[in-house]
């Protein structure tokens, strides 16, 4: 059997004992060692285990993040202007993105599930995981402090910063949309959830955009709100774009 370490009730107020030694090589991952091993359970438990659940070190692990993740673009792009950071560091946090690491981590088998939940597919859930993504972080930071957290930060994104930065310097769909409208004096589009399909885990969305100043619903899908609206908003586009060039 593997060996497994006790921890006492820690000053959180839950007992979390029996602290599997899978969680040493999780420590590993990240980089940093636990005094607190109690914050380390906590984090990846899912508010249907308990009422000890990750919820409140996910709100914190939101804040931490946007805070290490904006440092860590003043220092790779500094010649870059706040919309282009605000543009990046909104790519790099997003759940996709969480959900990634959350994978590389190996978090799908460390998450504590009620029986229903984990039946249901909740520790390949990619909001759950990126939840619990942000509350490691906030965890780390509660044991260690800021620089703990955000040499984390930094050993977690900075090989996604180099990957992926080209595409955030585009804009998404949802954002040139908004912008050529608003160029035109014309309202921001309106977006509405018209159906979902599939197994709570592995949904597709399928949503609407909506432009009354051009008479215009066009659909988009995807696996999350997010991923349905941008491509509702890449077909808007799409439409706009030719229309406008074809009038006289």
């Amino acid at each position: 059997m593997p060996r497994r370490r006790r921890q006492a009730r820690g000053a959180v107020g839950d007992a979390v004992s029996d602290i599997p030694a899978a969680f040493d090589s999780l420590q590993v991952r990240l980089g940093h060692r636990f005094a607190q091993v109690d914050l380390l359970g906590r984090a990846l438990t899912h508010k249907s285990f308990g009422a000890h659940n990750n919820e409140r070190l996910e709100f914190l692990g939101d804040a931490v993040l946007s805070a290490a993740i904006s440092g860590l673009l003043f220092e790779h792009f500094g010649q870059s202007g706040e919309g282009d950071l605000t543009r990046v560091r909104a790519h790099l946090v997003r759940e996709e993105m969480l959900h990634r690491l959350a994978l590389d981590l190996g978090l799908p088998a460390l998450l504590r599930l009620s029986e229903g939940e984990a039946r249901s597919g909740g520790a390949r859930r990619p909001s759950i995981l990126a939840d619990a993504v942000e509350a490691l972080i906030a965890a780390v930071y509660l044991d260690g402090g800021f620089a703990s957290a955000q040499a984390l930060v930094e050993r977690l994104f900075t090989p996604l910063v180099a990957s992926t930065a080209a595409e955030a310097w585009t804009r998404d769909p949802k954002t040139e949309l908004q912008e050529w409208l608003q160029a035109r004096r014309q309202p921001v589009p309106g977006y509405r959830i018209e159906s979902t399909r599939g197994r709570q885990h592995e949904q597709m969305f399928t949503v609407v955009c909506s432009i009354p100043s051009r008479s215009l619903e066009v659909r988009g899908e995807g696996r999350s709100r997010r991923a349905a609206e941008q491509e509702a908003a890449r077909a808007a586009l799409a439409t706009l774009k030719p229309d406008e060039t074809e009038r006289p």
